[in-house]
């Protein structure tokens, strides 16, 4: 039998579909560990698996989705992990027979990492870096990585997967019903930073029914240059006699999986409420011959072999022909390589991704600025926040060059005193807390770089790559290893180059240096090396050659830019001329303050009169945000007939009580903890700060939330913000409350799930709205929470689960409360459960966020704000 990665060249590959419903089907209680159900159980997991490869599955997936010791602990059976994982490995394999892959298979852990949750990223993918020994020494084929909502937890896995065996590696993201996942990764976004990372296949799996994933496998089609992956639900989930069923029949399945396919999806199967019958009509639907239609991939490849010269794959025929006469185009460009049927045959392009935004750029496209701000040298108060180990100062910067028009940031906290290694991971981990932008890795350490790269979640650029020999042993296989791009500076041990050729010899040096580590010229950014025009009349002329024959050979180029003006009067002159001329010559970006105004503007009109893109509606957009700028806000109050002090007082006030709105929406809890403290001793009241000025903002940012413009990371640092704001006014509300207190709830993830991320979101907003809250945690029974609500006389129980497999027992739970005659409401939530559901199994209400329960709670109860 062939391997993965030959199998993979192929048009179609079927999969297996669900394991966790049919075994409830079969017979496998809620509550119980799933992984020691079936070996107690073995005949039901090889009836089943054996059904799929008689369908027509080519890779099963082994039943170890939940086999990593963290879960494993919840049941007191992380002793045993190598055990269970291998024995489930091979009761897999003995279904499989002799032409039938087998994949290992991972998901999330159930606890989130830092600063989320508790868990630290080495702890995880140590934890997965045990499962995967155990799964590869049973002797699969392949792993999945699948059912995942965060992309870092896809990092981490990836890591575990890679740093253990050579194995090809599958992931598939589940997404939330805004198109996202959880965390705020959009499908394109968690694509490019998977394939960067080495991934052999990526897709979509659970999430939906198929009907609902074709836009999105549409897009994902468009960047893909490795195999997508499709492995949806059978539609939407509804409770029949108690049972959790699945709406969508499976020849409708089939005809919406064949539309996928065609799109350009190349690995199919099913998810939750699928079974072998789902498979063999996909089998059918898709084949009476598995390549009786052209697959995406073929569509793809034939329109690229249409697509017009010169149109940003790299650079025009002519252009090609005269770089290809002067400047040593073998060097320039990376060696041909023999075509990989398994891949994508689109253009390679330019992308830098974060957790929850991307910025793609070409040699054609628009002007980008990479924000300079973050970087202690020569700025003595950020050092001396960072020496003290205060980061407020580095989300503001964040924030600010944002705001002013940034792409992506640049990031350096090179400084004595301090552990550069430590202070960057911090920095890395507040910046991409604050903002969406893409970050550019700054150091002249290969360590630091490194540990910054393996905890950035996402594709970042390195800053930078010389030709010291040391740079380019150590610094490029690191870079290569997490997927990053860098920039390549044209230094040696000596220095700056002393004329242009040696400057070429030194940009050929690290390209043949990278293409031999199997970087292609899009993972590169060439930096213009500019110099002192005041020391070297030269100067500019030389950077500006370079920008140039970069261009030429489809090089993409960096500089920075204020080097040129050193030693000069009036240098923002002298850089904004030397800017449109760069531009002109080809510059893709430069590292540059975004708030310097002329700057900006130079470059936008740079854009507009070379005429890129939309360049005349980005310098008029930008033109008419600075209109006003500067003009006093509009805090100050009407005051007529008020003393001008009376007025001053007022004034102070509302702008104080503006500071602490902001400090929820940032996710500022030092500040907003600090401000509130200042509002009370200025005399405002507790309860006004709390229902006019916190909770509006709390649910300002809920709004926003609701909207998918905030996603979860920035809702956990608002929450937490709020809570500490809060807890600072605490003694005077219990002192103005004279006993009196908000709704009583319990809340649970229920048994047999031990997913609880968003339960403890669901809980802290509640403390956040003065919610007395008693959160018993996750994997409960429901003996234990009626005991709660007798005890605390609840007013409200709220239960979540995630998984399909766990969501039928809130059932259970409201029909023990109805029994028992507790006069409590009962509302439900989670990933899988909708309001339909909510309304079959009785629950008195259902919400689809934290937010919004909030807002269920106060209505059941009757609570106002």
């Amino acid at each position: 039998m062939a391997n993965v990665r030959e199998k993979l060249k192929e048009d179609i590959i079927l999969l297996d579909g669900a394991t966790g419903t049919n075994l409830q089907k079969a017979g496998m209680p809620s509550g119980c560990c799933p992984e020691l159900w079936i070996l107690e159980h073995p005949r039901v997991l090889l009836d089943l698996q054996q059904a799929y490869v008689k369908a027509g599955s080519e890779i099963l997936y082994a039943p170890t989705f939940s086999g990593n010791a963290i879960k494993l602990r919840e049941y007191g059976l992380a002793d045993r992990q190598k055990e269970l994982n291998q024995k489930l490995v091979s009761l897999t394999r003995q279904a499989a027979g002799a032409d039938c892959f087998v994949a290992g298979n991972l998901t999330m852990t159930g606890q989130a990492l830092a600063p989320v949750g508790t868990l630290d990223f080495e702890e995880l993918v140590g934890c997965y870096r045990e499962q995967v020994e155990a799964i590869a020494e049973a002797g699969v084929d392949l792993f999945v990585i699948e059912t995942m909502m965060s992309i870092q937890e896809c990092r981490a896995a990836v890591l575990a997967v890679k740093e253990t065996t050579d194995l090809p590696v599958f992931v598939t993201i589940t997404l939330e019903p805004g198109g996202c996942t959880l965390y705020g990764t959009d499908p394109v976004t968690a694509l490019i930073t998977m394939e960067a990372l080495g991934v052999d296949a990526f897709g979509i799996n659970c999430s939906c029914g198929p009907d609902t994933l074709l836009p999105i496998m549409k897009d994902l089609a468009e960047y893909a240059r490795i195999p997508l992956i499709a492995k949806p639900n059978a539609g939407l989930p509804r409770l029949e006699d108690g049972k959790t069923l699945f709406d969508m029949p499976k020849e409708a399945f089939a005809r919406h999986m064949k539309e996928l396919a065609e799109a350009g999806v190349s690995l199919v199967g099913g998810c939750c409420g699928t079974d072998a019958s789902y498979i063999q009509a996909l089998k059918e639907e898709l084949c009476s011959g598995k390549r009786m239609f052209a697959s995406g991939l073929d569509k793809r490849a034939s329109a690229e072999a249409k697509r017009p010269a010169g149109t940003e794959r790299g650079t025009s025929v002519a252009e090609e022909a005269l770089s290809a006469a002067e400047y040593a185009p073998s060097e320039f460009h990376a060696p041909a390589k023999a075509a990989d049927a398994s891949k994508n045959p689109g253009p390679k392009r330019r992308i830098l991704t974060g957790e929850r935004g991307r910025l793609e750029f070409t040699l054609d496209g628009p002007f980008h600025i990479v924000g300079e701000r973050i970087n202690p040298t020569g700025k003595k108060k950020l050092q001396e926040e960072l020496l003290k180990g205060s980061l407020e100062l580095v989300a503001e910067m964040a924030r600010e060059q944002e705001k002013n028009g940034a792409s992506l940031l640049d990031v350096n906290v090179g400084l004595g005193g301090i552990d550069e290694k430590a202070m960057m991971l911090q920095v890395i981990s507040q910046v991409c807390q604050t903002v969406d932008l893409p970050l550019c890795i700054d150091s002249g350490s290969p360590q630091v770089v490194e540990a910054a790269l393996r905890r950035y979640p996402g594709r970042a650029l390195v800053n930078s790559v010389t030709c010291e020999k040391e740079k380019m042993e150590k610094l490029l296989p690191i870079v290569k290893k997490y997927g990053a791009m860098f920039i390549l500076l044209p230094l040696t041990e000596e220095g700056i180059p002393a004329n242009q050729e040696e400057r070429w010899q030194n940009i050929r040096h690290v390209l043949k240096h990278a293409y031999d580590l199997g970087f292609e010229k899009e993972d590169i950014v060439v930096d213009g090396l500019v110099a002192a025009a005041a020391a070297e009349p030269k100067a500019a002329l030389d950077t500006l050659d370079t920008i140039a024959r970069c261009r030429k050979n489809g090089l993409a180029t960096i500089c920075g830019l204020s080097n040129i003006s050193f030693g000069l009067p009036d240098r923002s002159y002298v850089n904004s001329v030397f800017l449109a001329m760069a531009m002109e010559r080809g510059l893709t970006m430069a590292i540059a303050n975004p708030a310097q105004e002329l700057f900006v503007r130079s470059s936008l009109a740079a854009d507009l009169l070379l005429g890129k893109e939309q360049g005349a509606l980005r310098y008029v957009e930008y033109s008419g945000s600075k209109e006003g700028a500067g003009q006093p806000g509009n805090l100050q109050p009407d005051g007529k007939g008020s003393p001008e002090e009376s007025r001053s007082r007022t004034a102070d006030a509302l702008l104080l009580t503006e500071q602490i709105r902001q400090d929820i929406l940032k996710g500022k809890a030092g500040q907003g903890k600090l401000h509130v403290s200042q509002a009370l001793d200025a005399g405002q009241d507790a309860f006004y700060l709390l229902n006019q000025v916190l909770i509006p903002a709390i649910g300002e940012v809920g709004e926003l939330f609701n909207q998918q413009k905030f996603f979860l990371p920035q809702l956990i640092v608002s929450a937490k913000a709020m809570e500490a704001a809060v807890a600072e006014l605490e003694p005077a509300l219990k002192e103005q409350r004279q006993g009196k207190n908000g709704p009583t709830v319990v809340i649970a993830t229920v048994k047999g799930d031990i997913h609880d991320i968003g339960k403890n979101l669901v809980a802290m907003m509640m403390r956040n709205y003065g919610f007395r809250v008693i959160d018993l945690g996750k994997d409960v029974g429901k003996e234990r929470i009626l005991a709660a609500a007798r005890e605390y006389q609840a007013d409200v129980i709220g239960l979540s689960a995630l998984m399909t497999t766990t969501m039928s027992y809130m059932k259970e739970v409201i029909e023990a409360v109805r029994e028992q005659k507790l006069p409590v409401k009962v509302i439900v939530g989670g990933a899988a459960v909708t309001q339909g559901y909510a309304e079959e199994i009785g629950a008195d209400g259902y919400s689809k966020d934290a937010v919004e329960a909030v807002e269920l709670v106060r209505r059941l109860t009757e609570q106002k704000p």
